[in-house]
């Protein structure tokens, strides 16, 4: 199983092949809208603008699951996205990220690289999952990482 086998759903509603990622260095993100660190998508699209031509792709996904930070429909978060931040990198549906229900791709991402203490779950809103040209997941961040403080890591993978 790689990351390139699995298919999510667009914040559209349409079916995506993580397929279509592959020889990309891919930053998968869990976002909402009402976190404190929701800024953090201003970072997120400097980060795809500087890089998007040298392979960098930004996967977001909303999920309600942290104090209930994301109460709108996909519509809504599409909306709320670009009004405010201007966002053009890849949003996808509405999921969980945790639990028996979690969102596949997030069971194999979360089983690959554990956080902080060895442990498995996502702690909060904004935790991100940096992945190589291969589909190997290179480091796991804290929700308080800043994009900012990522883009060296990113640079030295889009040398590669």
């Amino acid at each position: 199983m790689m990351i390139y086998d699995f298919t999510v759903k667009s914040i559209d509603g349409k079916d995506i092949s993580m397929n279509i990622y592959k020889n990309k260095v891919l930053l998968i993100v869990n976002v909402a809208s009402t976190c404190g660190m929701t800024p953090q998508y201003t970072g997120f699209q400097n980060l795809y603008k500087e890089f998007k031509e040298d392979g960098l792709r930004i996967l977001a996904f909303p999920t309600n699951e942290f104090n209930q930070q994301e109460k709108g429909t996909n519509k809504d978060i599409k909306e709320f996205c670009q009004n405010n931040y201007k966002v053009s990198f890849d949003m996808f549906a509405k999921t969980t990220v945790n639990g028996p229900d979690a969102n596949p791709l997030y069971k194999y991402l979360k089983g690959k690289k554990r956080g902080f203490l060895g442990t498995e779950g996502i702690k909060w809103n904004f935790t991100k999952f940096l992945v190589d040209q291969n589909g190997n997941i290179i480091k796991r961040y804290a929700p308080a990482t800043t994009p900012e403080s990522i883009k060296q890591d990113i640079e030295e993978l889009l040398k590669k």
